[in-house]
C-alpha cells in the first residue's frame, strides 16, 4: 500500500478572517483597528493590512490567463521586455557610433532625439533594424518626414515586416507642458502620419506620454486616467476621420512613468491593459487583439535627487522591478545622475545594469505575471481600475482628453496633486531619503551641478505661460534650500545640548540633526551635559547659530527656562519636542520648537532667512 502523504500544514486547523482580526484588536488594546492599521491612499480607496482567499472570489480579473483578452495579466506569453537606452550625443554620426556600442552591451532597444529628416539614416547605420527596436522623437513639424525616411531605410533593409519601433507624435506635448494649443488639425496631420508609414505595421507613431504626467507629480490613478483618456481621443480623432479603430489602435504607444508605489505600480500596468483592451473593445474592432497595450515604462524623474544622488539608484531599481513583474513591453531606467548633469557612460552602464540584474540575476524574464492570483495585488489593481475609471469618465464626460487638456483642467488637476506632494514631503508624509531624511551633512553639490540647457531639437520652444505642468520635482524645494546655504558666505552652526534623560536625549538630538541636516547646516552633537550652563558655554565657545535643547518632555519644564536665559540672545534657541509646558515656556519667550509635526521646509526656510548672508 502506497504511503499517505502528510500535506504541509493539514495538522493546523484554518484561521478565520475574524479569528485573526480578534487577535489584531486584543494586541491594538482599544485602538481603533481602522485609524491604526488600514491605509487611505492618495488614490482615493483603502488598504487592508491583510488579504485572504475571499478578498479574490468574485473578481472576475482572476479568470484570463496571459496573452488573452483582456490582457490584464500581459499582451505575452513571455515577459522578455526590451531594454532601451537612450542616446544622447552632439552629432547624428557620434549617436550611430554610441548606439552600435550599447548594442553590444545588451541593449535591445534605442531612442534617438532627431533633428532633422535627413539624420535618420546617418543615425541608424549598421543596425539591425529587424532585431533592435528604434524610437525616434522629433519637432512636430518634422514627424512626416521623419517618417517617411524611417520607412526609407526600413524597406531598403528589407525590414518591413520585422521592423519594430515608435516615432514619438505628441501634439498635445506643448499644451500640456507650456499650455499652448497645437496650432494645426490633428487629426489631418496623423491621418498623413499613417499613411506615411503604412507599410510597416511594427512602426507605432500615436503617442500616449502620460510619462509627462508622472514626472509632474501625478498621483497613480491620475496617470493611468488621463492616459486612457489621452488613447481614447486618438480612437475618436481618427475614426471620425475614417481610419479603422484596428490600425489606429495598432499605431497607439503609451509611454508611461513608474513611481516607486511598489505595489500599486506593479497594478497599474496590470489595470491599464484590462482597461485599454475594453475601450477599444467598444468601437469594434475586427480582432480583439487591437485592444493590446504597447506599453514602455520609464522610471520616473519627479523623485530624483541633486543631494544623496546614488539613492536615485535603489528608487529607480524597485521602480523598474515594478515594471518588470507587470509585464510591460520595454524599460528605461533614467540614469541617476540625469537631474544635474548629462548622464555619462558610467551612470548609463549602471542604468543598463540595473535591467541586466533583473533579468540575469533575478530571472524576472522568465516568469509571465508572477503577481496573478496575489490576494494583495489583485485587490489593489480592481481599485486602481475603478478610481482610474471614474477619472477616464468625467474627462469624457466634460468633452474629452482635447478639449480637457486646451482648457488646463488636466494641468490644473495635476499642479495640484504636485502641489500636495510638495506640502507632504515639506512635513515629512512623502519621505526621500537624503533630502528631507536622513541627509548626508558633509555632502556639497552645487560644484557638480552642471546646466544642460534645453533638449528641444526645433525652433518649437515656447516659454511657460503658467498654465502649463509644474516642472518641479518633489526634492526641489529642499535642494533650493540647501544649496542657498551652500552659498552663502556662512554655514550656521546647529550645536545640540543634549542633558537630563539619556533615551530621549539621544533620540532627540538624532531628530533635530535630521532636521537642520536637510539645510546644510553643520551639525555639532554632543554625548551630554551635566548643567545647561556648562552646555551653553561650549555652545557659545562653538560660535554656534542655533542651540538646540534635548532632553526630556518632564525636564523641560526647568531647563528650557534657565538654558533660554544663560543663552541671552547670543544664538537662535530651539526646544526639540512639543511638551505639555510648551504654552509656560512661550510666555518665557521660546519661540522655537521642532518636533514631527513640524513643517520642515518653512521652519528651515525661516532660519535661512534669519542667518544666512
Amino acid at each position: 500500500m502506497a504511503e499517505k502523504k502528510e500535506k504541509l500544514f493539514e495538522q493546523f486547523p484554518a484561521v478565520s478572517t475574524e479569528e485573526w482580526k480578534a487577535k489584531v484588536d486584543a494586541d491594538l488594546k482599544g485602538v481603533p483597528f481602522e485609524k491604526k492599521l488600514v491605509w487611505r491612499t492618495n488614490e482615493g480607496f483603502n488598504v487592508q493590512p491583510m488579504y485572504r482567499a475571499e478578498d479574490i472570489e468574485n473578481l472576475k480579473t482572476t479568470d484570463s490567463l496571459p496573452g488573452e483578452y483582456p490582457y490584464i495579466r500581459g499582451t505575452r506569453t513571455d515577459n522578455d521586455w526590451l531594454t532601451r537606452q537612450e542616446i544622447i550625443a552632439d552629432t547624428p554620426a557620434e549617436a550611430n557610433a554610441k548606439a552600435v556600442e550599447v548594442l553590444g552591451k545588451g541593449v535591445t532597444s534605442l531612442g534617438f532625439k532627431v533633428k532633422e529628416a535627413g539624420d535618420v539614416a546617418v543615425l541608424l547605420k549598421g543596425i539591425d533594424l529587424a532585431k533592435v527596436e528604434v524610437n525616434l522623437g522629433c519637432c512636430l513639424k518634422k514627424a512626416v518626414a521623419v517618417a517617411a525616411e524611417l520607412v526609407a531605410v526600413v524597406k531598403a533593409a528589407g525590414a518591413e515586416e520585422s521592423f519594430r519601433g515608435s516615432i514619438d507624435f505628441n501634439p498635445f506635448r506643448k499644451a500640456l507642458k507650456h499650455g499652448v494649443e497645437f496650432p494645426g488639425d490633428i487629426a489631418s496631420v496623423s491621418v498623413e502620419l499613417l499613411n506615411v508609414v503604412k507599410d510597416v505595421p511594427g512602426l507605432r507613431v500615436l503617442a500616449v506620454d502620460s510619462v509627462m504626467l508622472n514626472n509632474a507629480g501625478a498621483y497613480i490613478f491620475q496617470e493611468l486616467g488621463y492616459a486612457l483618456a489621452w488613447g481614447a481621443e486618438w480612437l475618436s480623432l481618427l475614426t471620425e476621420a475614417g481610419v479603422p479603430v484596428d490600425e489606429i489602435a495598432k499605431r497607439i504607444k503609451f509611454n508611461m512613468g513608474i513611481s516607486s508605489n511598489y505595489f500599486m505600480e506593479l497594478a497599474k500596468f496590470r489595470a491599464a491593459r484590462m482597461l485599454w483592451a475594453q475601450i477599444v473593445e467598444q468601437y469594434k474592432p475586427e480582432c480583439k487583439c487591437s485592444g493590446k497595450m504597447m506599453v514602455h515604462a520609464a522610471t520616473s524623474e519627479f523623485n530624483m535627487t541633486i543631494f544623496d544622488a546614488h539613492v536615485n539608484l535603489l528608487r529607480s531599481q524597485t521602480e523598474a522591478m515594478s515594471a518588470a513583474l507587470a509585464g510591460v513591453d520595454s524599460i528605461t531606467v533614467t540614469p541617476f545622475d540625469k537631474t544635474y548633469k548629462t548622464p555619462d557612460d558610467f551612470s548609463e552602464r549602471i542604468a543598463r545594469n540595473q535591467q541586466f540584474l533583473l533579468k540575469e540575476e533575478s530571472h524576472l524574464d522568465k516568469i509571465v505575471d508572477p503577481a496573478g492570483g496575489s490576494y494583495y495585488v489583485e485587490t489593489l489593481t480592481v481599485s486602481i481600475a475603478q478610481e482610474a475609471w471614474k477619472l477616464f469618465l468625467d474627462v469624457e464626460e466634460k468633452g474629452g482628453f482635447l478639449m480637457n487638456v486646451n482648457n488646463h483642467a488636466i494641468q490644473d488637476a495635476v499642479n495640484a496633486s504636485s502641489e500636495k506632494r510638495h506640502v507632504d514631503m515639506a512635513r515629512r508624509k512623502e519621505i526621500l531619503l537624503g533630502t528631507n531624511q536622513y541627509p548626508n551633512f558633509g555632502e556639497m553639490a552645487a560644484d557638480k551641478i552642471v546646466s544642460t540647457g534645453c533638449a528641444c531639437c526645433c525652433a518649437d520652444k515656447e516659454e511657460n505661460t503658467g498654465k502649463g505642468l509644474s516642472p518641479k520635482r518633489q526634492a526641489s524645494d529642499f535642494e533650493d534650500l540647501r544649496l542657498a546655504t551652500e552659498r552663502a558666505s556662512n554655514r550656521p552652526k546647529v550645536f545640540m545640548l543634549t542633558i537630563g534623560n539619556l533615551a530621549m536625549r539621544l533620540a532627540r538630538s538624532q531628530f533635530s540633526a535630521n532636521f537642520f541636516g536637510c539645510a546644510g547646516y553643520e551639525i555639532v552633537d554632543n554625548l551630554g551635559f551635566n548643567t545647561v550652563q556648562e552646555g551653553i558655554d561650549a555652545a557659545v565657545a562653538q560660535n554656534a547659530d542655533i542651540v538646540v535643547l534635548c532632553s526630556s518632555d518632564d525636564e523641560y519644564a526647568t531647563l528650557a527656562p534657565e538654558a533660554f536665559k544663560a543663552l541671552a540672545g547670543r544664538a537662535e534657541f530651539v526646544v526639540a519636542g512639543a511638551p505639555a509646558c510648551t504654552e509656560e515656556l512661550q510666555a518665557c519667550g521660546i519661540t522655537n520648537f521642532i518636533h514631527v509635526r513640524s513643517n520642515v521646509l518653512e521652519t528651515l526656510q525661516a532660519f535661512n532667512a534669519k542667518l544666512l548672508k
